[in-house]
C-alpha cells in the first residue's frame, strides 16, 4: 500500500519520540501490504477498528496513540487523516477529521 503522507507521521514522531518506533513499524507493515478488503486489515491488525467511509483506526504503542486513515482499496493507497494521543483522539470526529498539513 502507498501511504499518503508519511511526512505527517515523521513530523509527529519528531515531537513524540516514543511514538517513532511503533509508527515506523506500522509504516513498514502497511507498505508491504496489499489490502483489497477491510477483512485483510483486520487479519493483520486485530485491534484495528473498521469504520464507515473507508476509515480505519489503528492503536499505536499499546493504545497510547491513535492513527486514523482512509483506505482507497482500488488504488492501493492509505491516506493519513489523524495521528495523536488517545486523549486527543477522544476530541475529534473520526468521520470528518482531515490531516492538517
Amino acid at each position: 500500500m502507498r501511504i499518503i503522507a508519511v511526512s505527517t507521521l515523521r513530523a509527529y514522531w519528531e515531537s513524540h519520540p516514543d511514538a517513532r518506533k511503533p509508527l515506523e513499524a506500522w509504516v513498514d507493515a502497511v507498505s508491504a501490504a496489499n489490502w483489497t478488503t477491510p477483512a485483510q486489515i483486520k487479519s493483520q491488525f486485530r485491534s484495528a477498528s473498521i469504520l464507515p467511509g473507508r476509515r480505519v483506526v489503528f492503536n499505536i504503542k499499546g493504545n497510547d496513540y491513535r492513527l486514523v486513515v482512509a483506505v482507497a482499496y482500488l488504488f492501493g493507497a492509505v491516506y493519513i487523516k489523524f495521528v495523536g494521543t488517545h486523549a486527543e483522539y477522544d476530541l475529534i470526529d473520526v468521520q470528518s477529521v482531515e490531516d492538517p498539513s
